[in-house]
């Protein structure tokens, strides 16, 4: 059953991501009901996830902040400050960031993937291990475990 939630900043779950970059859980499974699953990318330029599909959700994300590539297939675009994407599953995307840095949100539904970055990322709360890196094996070991398929290496 959904019930009504409400996380402060201070409460939301922030993981390193790719090249240094910050991901915040604003709202997983756990508190949808796995219903959706929202995040807020703070990155830098250059942070491109590989070329990938999701098998079981789509995907919104809007660039609250700065500039970015996106692919989605071949397809090459231009995605300016207040942009937004939507991705339905199984379509093969990527994008990479092109201003000095940006603040992406991103909607997932249903729920899910929140556990394949808290597989692959950090939690920034813990100390930081010595060497972490995301690897392109621990993210591939994450896409599969969580149903997302690497088609390709970022572009």
């Amino acid at each position: 059953m959904s019930m009504a939630y409400l996380a402060q900043p201070g409460q939301q779950q922030k993981l390193e991501w790719l090249d240094g970059g910050t991901l915040s859980i604003l709202l997983d499974g756990a508190a949808t009901d796995g219903q959706l699953m929202v995040g807020r990318f703070d990155v830098a330029k250059g942070e491109a996830p590989p070329f990938h599909l999701h098998t079981r959700e789509d995907e919104v994300f809007m660039l609250i902040k700065g500039t970015a590539l996106v692919w989605v297939g071949e397809e090459e675009m231009e995605l300016a400050e207040g942009g937004i994407v939507f991705l339905p599953k199984n379509i093969p995307h990527a994008y990479r960031i092109t201003s000095t840095t940006a603040d992406l949100l991103m909607i997932n539904t249903p729920a899910g993937i929140e556990g394949m970055f808290r597989h692959a990322g950090r939690d920034r709360a813990e100390p930081r291990p010595d060497g972490f890196e995301i690897s392109p094996a621990r993210m591939a070991e994450a896409a599969e475990k969580f149903g997302n398929v690497i088609v390709g290496p970022p572009r």
